[in-house]
């Protein structure tokens, strides 16, 4: 390796080196911020689409034209959302106490609902647990 490539070499090193500490403190930095549980929710209604995350995350899938599938997602157990009128997208959670309003939802896929519960945010994610749910 001539001189000049071994210099090109070492500021590369040098440069991916800083590139990985700067990644590893902000991660640490905003590890502690996003790791911060919610401690109480608050009551909310929002109205809004119901989604299979699934199709929905990987493929944009949503809307009438999806609905069939969406059933299917959501029978097999994936992940249940709501896309609300503002764009956010909600996690949708089960109530430990009473997860027929949650099963419910599952129903309206791709239809227009509101949802009534709990909201929480947590790790970066807006969730709420389904209290109520009627179409709109």
């Amino acid at each position: 390796m001539n001189r000049g490539n071994h210099r090109v070499l070492m500021a590369l090193t040098f440069l991916a080196a800083m590139s990985m500490g700067l990644t590893f403190f902000a991660a640490g930095k905003m590890g502690g911020m996003n790791m911060k549980m919610a401690e109480k929710g608050k009551t909310v209604s929002v109205k809004g689409e119901v989604l299979d995350m699934a199709c929905y995350l990987t493929k944009g899938a949503h809307g009438k034209r999806h609905q069939q599938c969406a059933l299917t997602c959501l029978r097999n157990g994936e992940p249940m959302g709501l896309l609300g009128s503002d764009g956010t997208v909600y996690l949708l959670l089960a109530d430990h106490k009473d997860a027929k309003p949650f099963n419910e939802a599952k129903t309206y896929a791709a239809d227009q609902v509101q949802i009534m519960g709990t909201m929480v945010e947590s790790h970066g994610i807006k969730a709420i647990t389904v209290e109520s749910v009627k179409k709109v």
